[in-house]
């Protein structure tokens, strides 16, 4: 079989975390992601979403009963600046560290800092270092 030419944008089309207290989460990640530049998406009954991270209850039609398991979730940064910003938010909104910023070996220039969130995730924020992307982002319209 002839291998065919591919183009995406991006690997996950979202992710749904299922927490235990939707308030804690919403005060946690909207106090990051605000940090990180990123605009609450909306928010309803038993729920919340930013760009591709959905957030909500057990009791949420998607979540069918269950909460989710523990997770390494890492967001992109613009720039160090932001990890730190990122890092600071966390801690003052009920995130615990779990790595303040700084290089880590991954490869050159990854500047990273980790919190875990109030249901217990791994949550990340990665500044890949001075690099030029071809596109902000990938831009879908329905």
């Amino acid at each position: 079989m002839e291998t065919q030419e591919l183009h995406r944008g991006r690997l996950i089309d979202h992710i749904q975390l299922v927490v235990s207290d939707l308030a804690a989460s919403q005060q946690f990640y909207m106090a990051i992601l605000d940090a990180l530049d990123v605009p609450l998406g909306g928010s309803g009954d038993g729920y919340f979403w930013a760009d591709e991270l959905f957030v909500s209850t057990a009791d949420s039609q998607a979540a069918q009963g269950k909460l989710t398991g523990r997770y390494h979730l890492a967001f992109q940064a613009k720039n160090k600046a932001m990890v730190e910003a990122f890092h600071k938010a966390a801690l003052a909104n009920g995130g615990t560290d779990n790595g303040a910023p700084g290089l880590r070996s991954y490869h050159p220039g990854y500047y990273a800092a980790f919190v875990i969130d109030p249901d217990g995730n791994n949550i990340e924020a990665v500044f890949h270092g001075d690099a030029r992307r071809s596109a902000a982002s990938v831009k879908i319209n329905f």
